[in-house]
């Protein structure tokens, strides 16, 4: 599903100045024709993960869990070579740093969500130890998913630091923190004040904004449901267990109707024993699910750039608005408002012509710089919300297909279980009717 966004054309510009290591020619020689995705150049995977013990920052010792990633060029598989891929380990932490980055770097994009790092929603069988092998699998499979994902996107797949995530074992957090990022970063205050304050924002981004925390709502309702049906069916796919050992049993004591008796308790025990492999298979269509969750905090974060950016210019224009009025009043000598300095000139006289004439012209410098502000915050704005809404049309069309398609085949793997368990009692039929 990942790959689904990757023929999609949306024009892309020049991002040079998000990314670092301009002078590596290695890296420049990947950047090639505009709109060229990564994952047309390059095959990836994240093909195998490993339990490590070592010591952390404090060193403390601590267990953790590595992903190999394994990247191939497209042209050597296309002309039929099969040379051995380049491979590297990467830690979950380093995952979450690229995507940090990648939020900071283009706050235009619904950046792709991480799978989660422990694990939600679960039913009271599965473990939620994180370092379960079967959580490390699906957590595994996620992450593959986010780097086919962000290759296959027309901007972020053409960042040179995700080039150096997928080729550089050494030295990549280092490219990272030089980018100067976290400086970048929006301070949660400021966002929580734009949201409150803002006036004027853009009703298409207040109505995403929305629609995501809906999304979350409907998602993660869904994702109980689906916990508490797993734990109900996992009972009573269990329970006929016992129909297996009371047919057993029973058997031992029969001649004529032995056989059959025992028959049919061996069907009823393979149907208890396949309800594991069952909700294995169906923690996968969970998971894409909780992609979708996880993808409605990515459109929130997209929506409360706008707002700040948004906030940001209505501030810098009011500041200006206040510049001028005040500029307005010292040349004609009218004060229009309530002002500290209007009744301590009425109290102690007017200010000297000089005085006067110094307070003019800081304030004609601060108006320039006001105006230059003000245009530079309009730009801005006028940039997020057009890259900002073109990304958003791509996510939501994506989002269509990809949760009709997770749908669908859960819809499916349930009709194949029914189906099975009809099975199972017409086998079961079959060995009553030969006693």
């Amino acid at each position: 599903m990942a790959e689904d966004g990757k023929d999609e054309s949306v024009a892309t510009d020049d991002d040079s100045e998000h990314t670092a290591a301009d002078g590596s020619s290695s890296l420049n020689n990947t950047m090639v024709e505009e709109g060229s995705t990564l994952l047309r150049r390059m095959e990836i995977c994240v093909a195998e993960a490993e339990k490590r013990s070592g010591k952390n920052a404090v060193n403390m010792q601590e267990t953790f869990t590595v992903y190999l990633i394994e990247t191939r060029p497209m042209d050597a598989v296309a002309e039929g070579r099969n040379p051995a891929p380049d491979s590297l380990w990467r830690r979950y932490s380093e995952f979450e740093l690229l995507r940090n980055y990648l939020i900071v770097t283009y706050p235009y994009i619904v950046v792709p969500p991480l799978p989660e790092k422990r694990a939600e929603f679960v039913w009271h069988k599965l473990s939620a130890d994180n370092m379960d092998p079967d959580f490390v699998e699906r957590r595994r499979v996620g992450l593959e998913n986010f780097l086919l994902r962000v290759a296959s996107h027309p901007v972020l797949s053409n960042d040179k630091i995700l080039y150096h995530f997928l080729t550089e074992e050494h030295g990549w957090k280092e490219v990272v923190y030089e980018t100067g990022f976290q400086a970048k970063a929006d301070s949660r205050l400021r966002a929580l004040s734009a949201t409150f304050r803002v006036r004027n924002p853009d009703k298409r981004f207040m109505e995403m904004k929305h629609y995501s925390d809906e999304l979350q709502s409907h998602t993660s309702q869904l994702l109980r449901a689906r916990a508490r049906v797993a734990d109900r069916l996992y009972g009573v796919y269990k329970v006929h267990g016992n129909y297996g050992r009371v047919f057993s049993e029973w058997s031992a004591i029969e001649k004529e109707m032995g056989d059959g008796l025992q028959s049919a308790g061996h069907h009823m025990d393979a149907y208890a024993a396949s309800i594991d492999d069952i909700l294995e298979e169906e923690e996968h269509y969970a998971d894409q699910i909780k992609e979708y969750l996880f993808y409605a905090e990515a459109l929130r974060a997209v929506c409360r750039k706008h707002e700040l950016t948004q906030f940001e210019l209505e501030m810098a224009s009011q500041d200006l608005i206040s510049k001028k009025q005040q500029r307005e009043e010292l040349a004609t000598g009218i004060v229009r408002t309530f002002s500290f300095k209007g009744m301590t000139n009425k109290l102690f006289g007017q200010e000297a012509p000089e005085q006067r004439e110094a307070r003019l012209k800081l304030l004609e410098e601060l108006i320039a710089e006001g105006e230059e502000t003000v245009k530079e915050k309009t730009v801005e704005c006028e940039e997020h919300i057009e890259k900002a809404w073109v990304d958003m049309q791509h996510f939501k069309e994506q989002k269509d297909k990809d949760l009709r398609e997770a749908l669908i085949n859960y819809a499916v793997m349930q009709i194949s279980m029914c189906k099975k368990g009809i099975q199972m009692w017409s086998n079961a039929k079959e060995c009553f009717l030969k006693m």
